[in-house]
């Protein structure tokens, strides 16, 4: 069992940063990839950013050159760095594992879930 516990989201204007962070506690973090997800309010769950244990990211095309993905295995946490952030941007974002090294973008293949945390983007 992993256990996913996102913190940092919050409210800021458009063209400014955040910083979220996933602690993740249970099993050897190293061994799994990991991902950020995003869900605005009536649409579905979608795929923003992943990374392998090696470093290895991917990135959904709307976020590429503005967040950055990145995760510090000996402090078993994820990060994602927001910058350049837009109105369309807000959604609660959540941190996955999937228990597998590949980075993949693919809803249904992350195994742990956190809870999510709410980023606002005002225009």
């Amino acid at each position: 069992q992993v256990l996913l516990v996102e913190s940092g989201g919050g409210l800021v204007q458009a063209g400014g940063s955040l910083r979220l962070s996933c602690a993740a506690s249970g099993r050897t973090f190293s061994n799994y990839a990991m991902g950020w997800f995003r869900q605005a309010p009536g649409k579905e769950r979608e795929f923003v950013a992943a990374i392998a244990w090696s470093g290895a990211s991917l990135y959904v095309d709307s976020v590429k050159g503005r967040f950055t993905i990145a995760r510090d295995n000996a402090k078993n946490t994820l990060y994602l760095q927001m910058n350049s952030l837009k109105p369309e941007d807000t959604a609660v974002y959540y941190c996955a594992a999937r228990s597998a090294t590949g980075v993949v973008t693919t809803l249904s293949r992350y195994n742990y879930w956190g809870q999510g945390t709410q980023v606002t983007v005002s225009s």
